[in-house]
């Protein structure tokens, strides 16, 4: 079993996967690519990644003009942000956020041109992402954290940033 639902952003969608809970534990199905194709969610992933980060760490805004991301936390908890990033939509800069962790097993669905932040709300948390393309750093972009023009709220004043998401750029 899966739920799928839409988002105020085109394009994004929430994913609840089934969780079996009993005395030993849980266990939930990540990925089946036949319920996820009966939900309409027809991609061909063939990357995954993680990310390990400690609490306070943020990473993002970043996105391509092509790649398709299955976001999930795979430890602790983190607020993920998606941003519509395409600057020919009508819906550009618009945003919105959700709280992915260990704990309920929700993924978003991130298309392309849109970027993807997060910043950890646990001691650690574990980033994990599914890609529709291989990963290619010369075709990303990325937006400052707080870019005024964005106005995205954070749960955080001061996050801890690389150089790249510290000062942003666009490619």
């Amino acid at each position: 079993m899966l739920a799928v639902e839409k988002t105020k952003l085109d394009g994004v969608l929430l994913i609840k996967p089934y969780t079996f809970e009993d005395f030993r534990g849980t266990y939930t199905e990540t990925y089946n690519e036949k319920l996820y194709k009966e939900n309409g969610i027809d991609i061909d992933f063939v990357q995954d990644d993680i990310s390990v980060s400690s609490q306070g760490v943020l990473r993002g805004i970043h996105g391509d003009q092509n790649t398709w991301k299955l976001i999930s936390c795979l430890h602790g908890k983190f607020y993920f942000v998606v941003v519509n990033c395409d600057e020919q939509s009508i819906n550009f800069g618009k945003w919105q956020a959700f709280t992915l962790s260990a704990s309920n097993y929700h993924q978003v669905l991130v298309p392309p041109k849109h970027g993807n932040a997060h910043l950890v709300l646990s001691e650690q948390a574990i980033f994990h992402y599914k890609q529709s393309t291989y990963y290619d750093p010369a075709g990303q972009f990325t937006y400052k954290w707080n870019d005024p023009k964005l106005n995205i709220w954070w749960p955080i004043k001061d996050p801890i940033l690389s150089q790249r998401d510290e000062v942003g750029h666009r490619v």
